[in-house]
Order: structure tokens, then C-alpha cells, then sequence
């Protein structure tokens, strides 16, 4: 490792610049079978045959990679090594074991310092070793990604819950509970099925396919189709606490932060065009007094409409610029995120910062003109005639689950008194206990 950082040295000091240049496959793949590199020779002939394949270049030595790279060796100041690791060959057991050097590289001493600091502070807040020694959740062999709360946690996920329900109740939503899963033709009316299949579980009930349900909203559209809606109804505030299951990769899994079952916050507010501004941002000013309420600060994201999605551009316009104009109201500082909208309409993302600085996507606000038209739902208006609602999802926590992992790391463990499993500790003093 000590030769390593010598070379290294030596290399930034010649001050080497960059190029980059492109070869087709048969230059690429006869310059490497020159080399000898038998590992890029098997990525190179995976490419297309029509493909111009990039290569760096620096000093005499030059090397096939994707990049992109800094444009001079000499801009490599304070390093670091990290770690050494094995890696089999792209991951394949069977492939024989390679050498992997982790390292990192600043443009000041002051930077890498505290970005070592903020490792440390990282590993001592890790949810995952806060959550089982403060008894808050564990998760089972039998059941990754499917986390347990522990009688603290259960303390815990309640008290948020708790106070969930009273603000809730206070800005004038109602509470409903819809099943953990339904007909599969419930998820092709609602768009799931073809856009969202691949997170989901599904299964067979009495030769009929359901699915288990990865979100909320599809239920409470039937809970409103139960009786007709009157003008004088809307807005119609509708909550739910939803257990729901989403297919996520093994790999992806961590902790709270990334589960397969999870309790969302979920709620849908049914409203008439007049009231979509006066929704949206009281919505935000919900959000924003909850993030207070824990100490977090927040950015805003405005995802406009994703390559794969329902609806006419008329819509996603008027739903984007309504999002744009609340927003913009609030003055709220913001920033588009292009593409990354749901399915089925534009949304508000809320990134809340916690005490060394990263940022979790926690609340949404998603504006839908959507599924109101999918499930054929409508009110009655002071014309006595047949009106299409506009339609809002919204979370606050996002995940409960997850909502506990952050609240962890920025506190370290010490919550706040109000939400602390335990209030208090007596701890005997005395010469009589000192053995």
C-alpha cells in the first residue's frame, strides 16, 4: 500500500493531461488482444458490432473505459486509500477472484478530513446497529426485508402514529383502511398492472389473479365510488396508514431504508379545479410544520412527466403548471427533476436534510388527472350536472419504517423526550454498588 502511495505521487507529478478518443470494435478488439487484457477483449465483443468504443490516454499509457475522467493527473491532491477487496470477475463466483483498491481523491486536505469525519459519523449512526441496541426493530433471516418492531419500536412507530392522526384529524381527513391485496382488474383500471408490475407480488386466489398492494390509491377510489359525491362534499380528505409490500431486489435492501413491506402514510384528496391551489399548498404547509417539528430543513423537487406514463400532454401540462404555481406561491425555492413524475402525473418531492448533511426523499405531493378518468368517478356540481374531480396523493413520513431509520441517524439514537421509548432511567448511586 506504501508503494502505491509513492507511485501515486510520482504519477501526479508529471502533470499528465487526458485524452479521449474513440476506436470501433476491431480496433479496440485488436489493441487489446496486443495488451493481453483478456477481461476488456470479453467486454468489448459484448458491445455492438457498430458501436465507437472510448479510450483514454494519458503519458504513453491508454486504457478502454466508459469514463468520464478528470482532465489532468495533477488535479489528484489529497488521497486516501480505503480499502482492498476481492471482487470475483463481474460478480460471478465462478470467475476467478480480482484485486479491488477502493481510494479517494480531494482539491483540499480540509475536504478529505471532513469527509472522513462524516464516514465515522456515518458507521456511528447506522440505523441498522443503533436499531438493535436500543431494541427498536430487527429483521429475521426468514424474512428479508421485512422488518420487526420490538416492544421500544412498537412504542416508537405508535407515538408517530399518534400524532400522525391528530393533525390529520385537525385539517379535516377522515380515516379509512382498505384490504392488503385485490382482483388484478382493479390494477389494469388503475394503470398498475402495466406500469408498476415488476415491484409487485401477485398470487392466485380461487383460480383468479390478485396482487398485493404496493400503494394505496386504487382502494380509495372505490371507497369514494361507494355513494354519489356532491360539490358541497369536496374536498374530500381521505388518510390511510396502508401496509404495503413492493418486490425490491435483494441487493437493494438496507435496513428501514429499503424494505419490501413498509406502512405509508398515505392519504387522497378529491377536489374541484377551484380548489386545487388552496390543496396542494396546504398540503405543503402540513409537511413543512412536521418537518419543523423534528428540526429538519427540506428542498423541493417539481418530476415532470416519466418516458413511460398515462394521459394527454394537455393534462400533464395543466398538472405541472398547477404544481409550478403552488410551489411558486409558497415561495418556495425548488428544482426540476426531468422524467422522474409518476405514471400517471407530476409530483412535489420533499428532501429533508438531517444533522450531517444528507438528504432522504420523505413527503410527495402528486397531482393526477389520471386515475379520476381510469375509474370513471365524478361529483355533482351547483349545475346539477356530472363533474370529473382532480385527485392529489400525498405522504408526509413517505415510510414509517423508513421515517424511523432517518429519525435514528440524525438524533444518533437520543430522541427527542416526546417520542423516546424510554422517558427515564433510575440508577442507583452508592458505596454498596460498587462491585
Amino acid at each position: 500500500m506504501v508503494l502505491w502511495v509513492l507511485f501515486l505521487c510520482c504519477f501526479v507529478k508529471e502533470s499528465l493531461s487526458l485524452q479521449v478518443y474513440e476506436k470501433s470494435k476491431e480496433e479496440a478488439l485488436s489493441f487489446m488482444e496486443n495488451a493481453g487484457e483478456k477481461y476488456k477483449i470479453e467486454l468489448i465483443q459484448e458491445l455492438n458490432d457498430a458501436e465507437q468504443i472510448s479510450f483514454y490516454k494519458q503519458g504513453e499509457y491508454e486504457e478502454f473505459c466508459a469514463g468520464p475522467h478528470i482532465s489532468n493527473v495533477c488535479q489528484i491532491k489529497a488521497v486516501k486509500l480505503l480499502s482492498v477487496a476481492g471482487a470475483y470477475w463481474r460478480g460471478n463466483e465462478k470467475n476467478q477472484m480480482l484485486t479491488r483498491i477502493y481510494g479517494i481523491s480531494f482539491p483540499k486536505v480540509s475536504q478529505l478530513e471532513e469527509y472522513l469525519h462524516m464516514v465515522e459519523e456515518i458507521k456511528a449512526r447506522d440505523h441498522r446497529k443503533l436499531g438493535k441496541e436500543l431494541g427498536i426493530f430487527t429483521i429475521f433471516n426468514e424474512g428479508p426485508g421485512l422488518p420487526v418492531f420490538l416492544p421500544k419500536g412498537m412504542i416508537l412507530k405508535n407515538l408517530l402514529i399518534d400524532y400522525w392522526r391528530k393533525i390529520h384529524c385537525r385539517d379535516g381527513y377522515v380515516e379509512i383502511s382498505t384490504p392488503i391485496m385485490l382482483e388484478r382488474s382493479l390494477w389494469e383500471t388503475s394503470g398498475h398492472w402495466d406500469f408498476y408490475r415488476d415491484s409487485m407480488y401477485s398470487l392466485k386466489v380461487e383460480d383468479d389473479d390478485y396482487a398485493i398492494k404496493p400503494m394505496s390509491c386504487p382502494g380509495g377510489m372505490l371507497v369514494y365510488k361507494l355513494a354519489p359525491r356532491s360539490y358541497k362534499e369536496l374536498p374530500m380528505r381521505i388518510g390511510e396508514l396502508g401496509l404495503v409490500h413492493r418486490n425490491e431486489k435483494s441487493g437493494t435492501l438496507h435496513g428501514l431504508m429499503r424494505v419490501r413491506s413498509f406502512t405509508q402514510d398515505d392519504a387522497h384528496i378529491f377536489m374541484r379545479e377551484d380548489q386545487v391551489m388552496d390543496e396542494i399548498q396546504g398540503v405543503m404547509r402540513l409537511i413543512d410544520e412536521v418537518y419543523q417539528k423534528f428540526g429538519f430543513s427540506y428542498e423541493i423537487e417539481l418530476s415532470t412527466r416519466p418516458e413511460h406514463s398515462i394521459g394527454s400532454d394537455e393534462d400533464w401540462q395543466l398538472a405541472t403548471e398547477a404544481l409550478e404555481k403552488a410551489v411558486q406561491g409558497m415561495d418556495k425555492p425548488y428544482v426540476i427533476n426531468e422524467g422522474d413524475g409518476a405514471f400517471y402525473g407530476p409530483k412535489l418531492d420533499f428532501h429533508i436534510k438531517d444533522s450531517i448533511g444528507r438528504t432522504w426523499q420523505c413527503g410527495t405531493i402528486q397531482l393526477d388527472f389520471q386515475l379520476p378518468q381510469r375509474f370513471d368517478i365524478d361529483f355533482i356540481g351547483a349545475n346539477g350536472e356530472k363533474h370529473r374531480p382532480i385527485m392529489l396523493h400525498r405522504v408526509v413520513f413517505g415510510s414509517i419504517e423508513r421515517f424511523i431509520g432517518i429519525l435514528l441517524e440524525h438524533y444518533a439514537g437520543k430522541f427527542p423526550a416526546w417520542i423516546a421509548p424510554v422517558q427515564i432511567k433510575v440508577l442507583p448511586v452508592s458505596d454498596k454498588y460498587n462491585d
